[in-house]
């Protein structure tokens, strides 16, 4: 009977390990030193298309997105059932859940400030504390000067699609010379010299700019460049994801996500599937193959992959609800590009 109770207690204690200690069983998740996120807006991956009469059509199978449809399906691991949490638009609600885990009662596109938002739980910050490096590469809109301080308006880009400098602790108190914040949210051209320096940070967070994230309704544009927004944004994808991928931080330990912001369809599809793409040595596939699953993902996934990937806690906001699945679906396991079950 001692024995019996010896054994029972070792599967509780065991148990509760289990439920208490973070996801984050992933063998090959766990190898991960460099991140990448590059977000894209405003399309659905698949749905009624309702967006299209708007400028915003259905990303599968669209003819105005050859290098998503081909190069990114063949070569990295994708969910086929990403969704921006329930309700969750327009954009700024969606950046600051990547970041936060939740949008703050925010649902509406304002500048810092608006609110200020006063909390040191979200992601860079734990990184920061965790002492891993992090940096945010924005793109100034077509026209706009490249900015040399903390953007807090919408003078040089679509500041909303930066939340890092909504949060007090990096724009000191919205003060467009934070030194916080210059240090860490730079110009996109930056990345192209950290990369061939060396010198880029472990988790790096990419805006395109309204010409080329996708975004409907933007003008003026290059002329050099397609007319149409859905093809400008796959084209710039086209020419600048492989900037990463040729790195030695992606060859030797990096992971690129490359996510939608928001749907754009309506009924059922109003918050999406929308687009979400893996690509890393160790995702299934090893960006050589495709792969997809359909377990049902939203960006409190992203979230808590990220915070397990650095090892940073409290898992934050939706991230820490025990429903949320993280993405480690996408990543081989022990048994490779198999399914260990």
């Amino acid at each position: 009977m001692k024995h019996l109770l010896k054994i029972s207690a070792l599967g509780v204690t065991l148990l509760l390990w289990l439920v208490v200690m973070p996801v984050s069983t992933n063998a090959q998740m766990s190898k991960v030193k460099t991140v990448w996120v590059i977000l894209m807006e405003n399309h659905n991956w698949t749905g009624n298309n309702a967006g299209a009469a708007f400028g915003a059509p259905d990303i599968k199978g669209n003819p105005l997105a050859p290098y998503t449809n081909r190069t990114l399906l063949q070569t990295s691991a994708h969910a086929e059932q990403y969704f921006n949490p329930p309700g969750n638009h327009p954009s700024q609600p969606n950046y600051l859940w990547l970041e936060a885990g939740t949008n703050f009662g925010v649902l509406g596109d304002t500048q810092p400030g608006q609110p200020q938002i006063f909390t040191d739980q979200h992601l860079v910050k734990l990184l920061e504390d965790a002492g891993i490096s992090w940096r945010a590469y924005a793109e100034p809109d077509f026209g706009s000067p490249v900015f040399d301080n903390c953007p807090l308006d919408f003078t040089f880009l679509d500041v909303e699609h930066l939340a890092f400098v909504y949060f007090n602790d990096i724009n000191d108190g919205l003060n467009p010379q934070s030194a916080e914040c210059i240090a860490h949210v730079r110009p996109y051209y930056q990345l192209a010299t950290d990369l061939a320096d060396h010198t880029v940070a472990q988790y790096n967070f990419i805006t395109p700019n309204l010409c080329h994230d996708g975004h409907e309704g933007v003008s003026p544009c290059d002329a050099n460049e397609p007319a149409d927004n859905t093809l400008r944004s796959d084209t710039w994808l086209k020419q600048n994801v492989p900037l990463i991928l040729e790195s030695d931080e992606y060859k030797e330990g990096g992971a690129l996500f490359i996510i939608w912001d928001e749907a754009e369809d309506s009924g059922k599809f109003s918050d999406g599937p929308i687009g979400m793409f893996l690509l890393s040595p160790f995702a299934k596939g090893g960006g050589k193959r495709g792969f997809s699953n359909s377990i049902h993902y939203d960006h409190s996934s992203t979230l808590k992959t990220l915070q397990e990937i650095f090892h940073v806690e409290p898992l934050l906001g939706a991230a820490a609800d025990p429903e949320t699945k993280d993405l480690s679906d996408l990543f081989k396991g022990d048994c490779g590009d198999q399914d260990c079950r």
